[in-house]
């Protein structure tokens, strides 16, 4: 998963990390989950664009904070 970097607090993370294994072993089942791997990468402020403009850790801090 990516995502823009200073986001996401460790413990955020690790909750991400959790929830999305469990979705997946939810679809390919419970047997998955030892070999389930979740990695995280934050892409630098600025270098993510979402319909022609970049955004940045401040934009999607606002969007989290409902403004």
């Amino acid at each position: 998963m990516k995502v823009i970097e200073g986001v996401f607090h460790a413990n955020e993370k690790e909750s991400i990390i959790g929830k999305l294994t469990d979705a997946m072993v939810s679809v390919e089942g419970e047997a998955m989950r030892p070999v389930m791997w979740v990695t995280i990468e934050e892409v630098a402020s600025g270098e993510w664009g979402i319909s022609g403009k970049a955004l940045h850790t401040g934009d999607i801090v606002g969007m989290r904070a409902g403004g």
